[in-house]
């Protein structure tokens, strides 16, 4: 007899259903194979898939695989987002509330707040794992234009230049010199499959100065094609590693910093990500990624 699992889709890093960044929550993944959640995954064809385990510490609140239609990913942002306050919503009462959860993930320990305010809105914030690093092997930037239909010429502004940073999985970022630019790019698959992009790469993060909206500090383009995602509509595993890149980028004195960083409109799917860097001594001590979710369908899984 097939298995009756319950899932839920989240739409994550934003108040309004069918905004942000889709996901897909299956509450109890126990029983089911590497192979048959990457099934799972493929067949929901969002950009990530979670699955919700007992914990294998009995401190924590709960393990949680995440895969693209592709392949499995040791941490993502949307995900540890959707999953932390998919979990709190499912024991919480009504009203307000707050609580602080401990997720297993592939990275290692993921600490989540999740909070829910008086007019019913869900935030959740994590904070990473692993700090934001640079790595070698970024293709050279002739390359790197081509693979995303952006003028050579348009690629970095004052220091901003392209790096390869990780904070448990790596992106290259890319610095555009303006908005007209990034919102024509796009990916070109041919130019991509020749650009020698770096094993074990996610895609490439494509920034500029500013935003759509006013308070915003940076609007993002990521594009993953090898991962089965030509554009995702936020990506909080890359916004958790952007504060490496503004710091090798520009100064930033000690103390916190927070920036909002938009992305998923060219989309139509119009995503905010909220995030803080603790700086001390030149150097990022802690980063922290946050954003609302909504719930949009539940349903069943049968296998």
């Amino acid at each position: 007899m097939p298995v009756a699992r319950d899932f839920q889709t989240l739409d994550v890093f934003t108040t309004e259903r069918f905004g942000g960044n889709p996901l897909a929550v299956v509450h109890d993944g126990k029983g089911l194979s590497t192979e048959q959640m990457q099934t799972i995954a493929a067949e929901f064809n969002l950009s990530e898939t979670t699955f919700i385990l007992p914990p294998q510490e009995g401190a924590n609140d709960a393990q949680v695989r995440i895969f693209t239609p592709k392949a499995e990913l040791p941490f993502a942002g949307h995900p540890t987002v959707g999953t932390a306050i998919a979990i709190a919503e499912q024991e919480a009462g009504e009203g307000a509330y707050s609580r602080d959860l401990i997720l297993e993930e592939q990275v290692g320990l993921v600490p989540v707040t999740v909070t829910r305010d008086e007019g019913g809105s869900t935030y959740a914030q994590f904070t990473n794992a692993v700090l934001p690093q640079a790595q070698l092997g970024a293709p050279k930037v002739a390359s790197i234009a081509a693979a995303i239909n952006v003028g050579v010429e348009q690629i970095g502004f004052h220091n901003h230049e392209v790096r390869l940073l990780s904070a448990g999985v790596p992106y290259i970022f890319v610095p555009v010199s303006n908005m007209e630019s990034l919102e024509r790019a796009s990916p070109n698959l041919n130019a991509w499959r020749k650009a020698n992009f770096p094993a074990g790469m996610v895609g490439v993060f494509a920034y500029v100065r500013g935003g759509v909206l006013e308070d915003t500090a940076w609007h993002a383009r990521v594009f993953a094609p090898d991962q089965g995602i030509m554009e995702d509509p936020a990506t909080g595993s890359a916004t958790a590693t952007f504060p490496a890149q503004v710091l090798a980028s520009e100064p930033l004195g000690d103390g916190t910093h927070s920036w909002t960083v938009e992305q998923g409109y060219e989309m139509g799917r119009p995503s905010q990500i909220y995030l803080e860097a603790d700086v001390a001594a030149g150097a990022i001590t802690a980063v922290r990624v946050g954003g609302y979710a909504v719930p949009v369908m539940t349903g069943t899984l049968l296998g």
